[in-house]
């Protein structure tokens, strides 16, 4: 079959794999859609921590939208080495979650990353409570953008705030569920100090780290303030604007900053039990529904190595469709 496989760690190419051969519950389904995430993208250069527990080599993808050979139409992760970047894979029924029919089948591949990703921030990690002010620093990403629709429509956030570079992508989110936008610009630090003082931050969802991390962390440590508490938990999940940041002590002991990350294994198991039986159909319907947007750009398979090396327009999922 073909497949996009990774030899070396780098960039996949298109070329023949060996078959799936089904073991145990498993059997072979065929692939219908696959999204490029940013995970995958890290997996399959080798810089990501799962990294070291793959063989090489294998197909890419770590899940997608496949059909069994009942007619199911279903979303199913990865079983090495059969990613679902791939004309065929392998699937356990039993472990896969239905997707409904109302649904394009490359929107459905582009939910659940960025879907699950988004939820599992803001239920577990910062515990969004009702009439909350969320902000969402790298709000013009897939997941960020996600984030801001399910902060207010799911969560209930009272005030959720997208912060990004792109103007116009913000300006966008400002009619998806964001109350306010602020541009990463010279003036973010003034913005972002005026809407702390007037609503005071709950909860920070970040997807950049690096130098925008380390300004609202400034901010929330009261830089220019009369020191006070108030809680806030900055939740880490993704670094596009660096891996490291600096960060002085005592912007976490003058005020009430919980600083918290979120990501592979870092998931309670009672979340990841409610996955396929309510999460996921919860977010195929809103999406279906057009209550959850996200925009995406279909390609075929066959062209994985050129979408791979173009990387991602800013807030659009790129799908691959054997």
């Amino acid at each position: 079959m073909k497949a996009a496989v990774v030899d070396t760690f780098g960039t996949p190419r298109y070329t023949d794999f060996p078959d799936p051969i089904p073991t145990g519950r498993t059997e072979v389904a065929t692939v219908v859609a696959a999204a490029i995430k940013n995970l995958d993208r890290g997996l399959v250069a080798g810089t990501h921590y799962g990294s070291a527990g793959l063989a090489l080599p294998f197909v890419a993808g770590i899940d997608g939208i496949a059909r069994l050979d009942d007619g199911r139409l279903v979303y199913a992760n990865a079983t090495q080495p059969y990613g679902l970047m791939a004309e065929r894979t392998l699937v356990d029924p039993e472990l896969a979650a239905d997707v409904p029919a109302d649904i394009d089948p490359a929107l459905a591949a582009a939910v659940p990353n960025a879907g699950l990703s988004a939820w599992f921030s803001l239920e577990y990690a910062a515990s969004v409570r009702p009439g909350q002010t969320v902000v969402v620093l790298g709000a013009t990403g897939v997941t960020g953008s996600v984030a801001v629709q399910l902060a207010k429509a799911r969560f209930g956030a009272g005030r959720v705030v997208a912060v990004g570079r792109n103007r116009e992508r913000l300006d966008r989110l400002r009619t998806a569920g964001a109350d306010q936008s602020i541009v990463l610009d010279g003036d973010a630090g003034e913005h972002l100090v005026e809407l702390h003082r007037e609503y005071p931050i709950d909860v920070v969802l970040d997807y950049l780290w690096g130098a925008p991390a380390e300004q609202l962390l400034a901010v929330l440590g009261n830089a220019g303030l009369t020191a006070s508490y108030h809680r806030t938990r900055f939740v880490q999940i993704g670094s596009m604007a660096g891996p490291t940041i600096t960060l002085p002590a005592g912007i976490l002991r003058s005020a009430g900053v919980e600083l918290i990350g979120t990501g592979l294994g870092s998931v309670p198991q009672e979340g990841l039990a409610r996955v396929r039986t309510e999460l996921l159909p919860e977010l195929f319907t809103l999406a279906a529904d057009g209550r959850l947007h996200i925009d995406t750009q279909a390609h075929p398979l066959r062209e994985v190595a050129e979408v791979w090396a173009d990387g991602e327009p800013s807030g659009t999922r790129t799908v691959l469709v054997p």
